[in-house]
C-alpha cells in the first residue's frame, strides 16, 4: 500500500510540473531491477548471483524447469527415466481404453547389446478367454487366494492421497485382482471399495503396534479377519532402498494418518530399518507362520529386496529344519519405485529384479521348497511383455506400483515427496487431491490391467504357451553383443529341483555351506 501511495504521489506531482505520470509506472521496473542487483551483490548464499547480478537469476530459473523440458522436448520416445514415453503412453491408452498400437515398426536398436525379445512359435497358439490365476497357499494355509497375473503393487495411504488408494482398491474390485496395502495400515479408503487386499505390515507395525513401536498380535488378528483382507505380508525390504528405515515427519501425522497408523497425532514416526519380531531367520519363518495363524489360516509371505545369497539360503535352511514355509514370497528389484529415497540407495544398493528372481527361484527349486510357495515379481512393471518376460524368469505373478499411478494420472513429475503432485497422486494436500475423479480413475485402473493381462497373455499364445507354466528359460533372449544373442538358459545357471539337498553345484557351494539357519551371516 505505502508503494502504491508513492507511486500516486509521484505521478501527482509529475503532472504538476509537466511530467506524464505514467513515466514512474515505466521507471518502477527499472527500480525493482536495481534493487534486486543490489541484494543479489551484497547476499553471500550463492556465488553465481554475485558475479552475474539479476541474470544469474536465469540459471536457477533454468534448473527449476529442466526436467519437464527434458521429458517433454529433448528426450526421445524411447530413452527417458525411470519410465520411457512409449511405456508411458502404453499405459495411459489402455487406461483410457484406446488402441495401444503404433505404425512403421520399432524404434529400439534390437542389435544393441542388452536388448531382450521373446521367441515366438511356428504354431501359436488360441489366447485363452479366461485369465489363468495363481493359487497362493501352502500345505499350511487353511484359506488359499486365486492371485491374478497382475496386481497393485505396496503404495500406503499417506504416500498416496485417500482418492488416489479409493481408484486403485475400486480398479482391484471391479477387475478381480489385488491391492497391497503397503506398510502404512488398513485404511478405510484400502477397505470401502470392496477390493481384494493384501495387507503388508513392515519395521513400524503400523495398524498393529503397540504404544512402544511393536507388534500388537491382537489388533493384527482383528484387523487380518476382514473379508476383504485375501493375505498378510511382512515387508523386509523395499527395492529402492532396502536396509534403511523411515521418517514421517509429525507435519504430515494428521489426526486421520494418525489414527490409521496407530502412532500420536503431530509427532514424528520413525521406522527402524529392522524387525522386532524376528533376529534369525529360523524366528523368520516362526513369525510367518504366526501371521498365518492370526489371520484365520490365509496366505501368509514376506517381500524383500535380494541381497546376500547366503543370507536367503538360510532362510530356506529354516523351512526345511522348521518343517513349515511362507506362501508366497514377493521379490522387489533394485530398480522399483519409492515416494523418496537417498539417491545412494536408489542407485548404487540392491539386487535388480532379474538376479533377484533367478536367485530366489532356483534357491527353492533347489531346496525342493518351489511347489509350495508362490514367488511375486515388483519392480518396473508396466506391460504385458514385462510380465511376461518376469514369469520366465521364475515368477508366477506380478505387481504393479507405478504403472497403476500412471493409469490413475501420474504424469511422472517425481514430485512424491514434496506434497505437491500435481494430479493429486502422491499427495496429502486435500485441493491437489480433489482433482483425482475417483469413479474415472475406477475405470482406468480396471481397464489398465484387463488390457496388460491381456497382452500378455496374447504374447504368450504367440510363443506357442497357454499358461505360464508352460514358459521356459529358452523362450527369453538377450543380445550380449551386435553380433551375439543367448537365452536366459544358456546365461544363467538353472538348479534341478532338490539339487542342493543332494549335491550342489560348485558356483552354489560355498553360499550353501556358510547358510546357518540360526544366523544371519554376511
Amino acid at each position: 500500500m505505502i508503494g502504491l501511495t508513492l507511486v500516486a504521489a509521484l505521478g501527482t506531482s509529475a503532472t504538476a510540473i509537466g511530467i506524464s505520470p505514467y513515466w514512474w509506472f515505466a521507471a518502477l521496473p527499472l527500480t525493482l531491477v536495481g534493487a534486486l542487483g543490489v541484494w543479489d551483490l551484497a547476499q553471500r548464499r550463492h556465488s553465481v548471483l554475485r558475479n552475474y547480478p539479476v541474470l544469474g537469476h536465469a540459471r536457477f530459473l533454468m534448473e527449476r524447469i529442466r526436467p519437464e523440458l527434458q521429458q517433454y522436448f529433448i528426450e526421445r520416445n524411447f530413452d527417458g527415466r525411470p519410465y520411457d514415453r512409449d511405456v508411458r503412453s502404453i499405459v495411459y491408452e489402455r487406461a483410457k481404453g484406446t488402441d495401444a498400437e503404433e505404425p512403421y515398426g520399432t524404434e529400439r536398436d534390437v542389435y544393441r547389446p542388452g536388448h531382450e525379445f521373446l521367441v515366438p512359435s511356428m504354431a501359436p497358439r488360441s489366447v485363452p478367454e479366461i485369465p489363468p490365476r495363481v493359487r497362493v497357499g501352502g500345505p499350511d494355509c487353511g484359506r488359499p487366494y486365486e492371485m491374478a497375473l497382475l496386481n497393485v503393487s505396496a503404495m500406503s495411504f499417506g504416500s498416496l492421497s485417500a482418492n488416489a488408494v479409493l481408484a486403485l482398491n475400486g480398479g482391484a474390485a471391479a477387475g478381480g485382482f489385488a491391492q497391497d496395502t503397503g506398510e502404512g495400515g488398513l485404511s478405510e479408503y484400502h477397505l470401502r471399495p470392496g477390493g481384494d487386499l493384501v495387507w503388508e505390515i513392515g519395521t513400524g507395525y503400523f495398524g498393529c503396534r503397540t504404544e512402544d513401536g511393536g507388534f500388537d498380535a491382537a489388533e493384527f488378528s482383528d484387523k487380518a479377519a476382514h473379508d476383504h483382507v485375501k493375505c498378510v505380508s511382512l515387508k523386509l525390504s523395499q527395492g529402492a532402498k532396502p536396509g534403511i528405515g523411515g521418517v514421517l515427519p509429525g507435519a504430515k501425522v494428521n489426526a486421520e494418518i494418525a489414527r490409521v497408523r496407530d502412532v500420536p497425532e503431530g509427532r514424528t514416526v520413525i521406522s527402524p530399518p529392522y524387525h522386532r519380531v524376528f533376529s534369525t531367520p529360523r524366528e523368520l519363518v516362526r513369525f510367518i507362520a504366526r501371521m498365518r495363524e492370526l489371520s484365520g489360516g490365509k496366505p501368509a509371505g514376506f517381500k524383500l529386496c535380494v541381497g546376500s545369497r547366503r543370507q536367503f539360503l538360510a532362510v530356506c535352511k529354516a523351512m526345511l529344519e522348521e518343517g513349515t514355509a511362507p506362501d508366497f514370497i514377493v521379490v522387489d528389484g533394485a530398480e522399483g519405485g519409492t515416494g523418496a529415497a537417498p539417491l545412494e540407495f536408489a542407485d548404487h544398493v540392491g539386487t535388480p529384479l532379474t538376479e533377484g528372481l533367478l536367485t530366489v527361484h532356483n534357491a527353492l527349486v533347489g531346496t525342493g521348497l518351489r511347489e509350495r510357495i508362490k514367488v511375486g515379481a515388483s519392480g518396473k512393471i508396466a506391460t504385458g511383455a514385462d510380465l511376461v518376460k518376469r514369469m520366465v524368469q521364475g515368477a508366477d505373478y506380478g505387481n504393479a506400483a507405478r504403472a497403476m499411478m500412471f493409469a490413475v494420472g501420474c504424469i511422472q513429475a517425481q514430485k512424491c515427496h514434496t506434497n505437491t503432485c500435481p494430479t493429486g497422486v502422491t499427495t496429502q494436500d486435500p485441493r491437489r487431491a480433489r482433482a483425482l475423479h475417483v469413479p474415472d480413475k475406477t475405470a482406468r485402473v480396471q481397464r489398465f490391467q484387463e488390457a496388460t493381462v491381456a497382452s500378455a497373455l496374447q504374447i504368450m499364445a504367440a510363443m506357442g504357451v497357454t499358461d505360464p507354466a508352460q514358459l521356459r528359460p529358452y523362450m527369453l533372449r538377450r543380445r550380449v553383443d551386435p553380433f551375439t544373442e543367448r537365452s536366459y538358459e544358456e546365461l544363467y545357471e538353472w538348479l534341478a529341483p532338490g539339487q542342493l539337498l543332494v549335491e550342489p553345484p560348485a558356483s552354489w557351494t560355498a553360499d550353501w555351506n556358510a547358510a546357518d539357519p540360526d544366523y544371519f551371516t554376511v
